[in-house]
């Protein structure tokens, strides 16, 4: 018989037999973990009080993926009392259910924003957006003047509603589509973002 000590010191020095078990590996791997979670109901149904972004809060999650906000703060509260002691209940699969692309992050340059709604005034955000020092001295966050003065015009925004709801499931109404544009236009850029900042965690608090 021979020594399994050389049968696997065969694959190490063999780099074919080397990628190909370990490709094996991972994707098997990747199988028994990914493939179950799609028949969860608990991370394919939305949690209740769950509601779709309003037109002005789907325009300012653009605004918040377009400047780079997502690099620098997470949106995923994670399972440890650290994080659910500074950021509250920790996130569930079914809070996010319509985020196309969601949002979740690794990166925390700044704090984690998933239930930063209702936390500040409208106007806390205005001027930490704006000059962020202005609230928080020793942020290293940038500057974001020209939301303030960027108005939006909502031509696109019936159709990414539509398309949400068409392409993704999301439980838009006809009439929601249909005032899209007229629930947008004339908002500046700070109104759609705010309005964005202000929905996070609403289904959780």
């Amino acid at each position: 018989m021979r020594n399994p000590k050389n049968r696997h010191e065969l694959v190490e020095t063999k780099t074919t037999w080397l990628i190909v078990l370990t490709v094996i590996a991972i994707s098997f791997g990747g199988m028994v973990e990914i493939i179950p979670l799609f028949f969860q109901q608990q991370t394919n149904e939305p949690v209740e009080g769950l509601r779709p972004y309003t037109a002005l809060e789907m325009e300012g999650r653009d605004l918040y993926i377009r400047d780079g906000c997502h690099v620098c703060h997470s949106q995923m509260i994670r399972p440890f009392r650290a994080e659910t002691e500074r950021y509250g209940q920790y996130s569930l699969a079914g809070e996010h259910v319509w985020e196309h692309p969601f949002l979740w992050g690794s990166k925390r340059t700044g704090p984690d924003l998933a239930r930063v709604g209702g936390r500040y005034s409208d106007e806390w955000h205005r001027v930490h957006l704006i000059n962020p020092r202005d609230v928080v001295p020793e942020s290293n966050m940038p500057s974001f003047p020209w939301l303030e003065t960027n108005v939006l015009d909502g031509k696109h925004t019936e159709a990414k509603l539509r398309l949400f709801r068409d392409s993704f499931g999301v439980p838009y109404t006809d009439a929601d589509i249909e005032g899209a544009e007229k629930a947008v236009k004339g908002k500046t850029e700070m109104d759609a973002i705010i309005a964005y900042l202000q929905s996070l965690g609403h289904a959780l608090k």
